[in-house]
């Protein structure tokens, strides 16, 4: 997918300054001074910063997608496969800024939402898809119905990108962490909690 050093440079130092500063606040300028490549090299892969946006966050999105399989195609408890996302999740999301994760959560870039919106329903058919076979074998408490736990993670996402939870936490990770706990400790059933 990716032709050449120079355009894994551009990729590579859009996505330090895109998850560092937000993707509003940096520019073509900026990530060509510091990749140290030129406009014209810029503009011979992408068309402009939404493309690198894009191209950035579906490259990050099906890595995860695969590790998260990878994770779901362990042959270990449910509660064990909860870590696993939970580590994952949190190394995926710790050099992300407040200020990416307003741009990613507030809607202000619509190619940007719009792409995040197709992750996270693709995601969700994931984590329900499991989350049910997990709650078949007794994993995962039988009460809960499927579809709240699909509407809980939906206002999860939301809290995420409100501007007021966002600074309760000193740092995006921290936050995500202090979600992602409560959502999958939440769920499980006693048994699962203490293996």
């Amino acid at each position: 997918m990716v032709k050449s050093r120079k355009c894994q440079q551009i990729i590579d130092t859009a996505h330090g300054l895109f998850w560092h500063h937000g993707i509003r606040r940096v520019s073509v300028e900026e990530i060509c001074q510091t990749a140290g490549v030129s406009k014209m090299t810029f503009y011979k892969y992408f068309k402009n910063k939404i493309d690198l946006v894009l191209f950035i966050l579906n490259k990050t999105f099906l890595e995860g997608v695969a590790e998260y399989k990878n994770i779901m195609a362990q042959n270990i408890p449910y509660s064990e496969k909860a870590k696993g996302m939970i580590q994952m999740k949190l190394e995926k999301t710790k050099d992300v800024s407040q200020e990416m994760l307003k741009d990613w959560m507030q809607g202000s870039i619509p190619e940007v939402t719009e792409l995040m919106q197709k992750m996270k329903q693709e995601n969700f058919r994931l984590v329900l898809e499991d989350m049910v076979a997990a709650q078949n074998k007794g994993e995962i408490r039988k009460e809960i119905n499927p579809q709240f736990i699909l509407y809980f993670l939906n206002k999860m996402i939301e809290m995420a990108g409100d501007e007021q939870m966002i600074n309760m936490y000193e740092s995006t990770q921290s936050l995500t962490a202090e979600l992602i706990n409560l959502f999958f400790y939440g769920i499980l059933t006693k048994k699962m909690e203490d293996k």
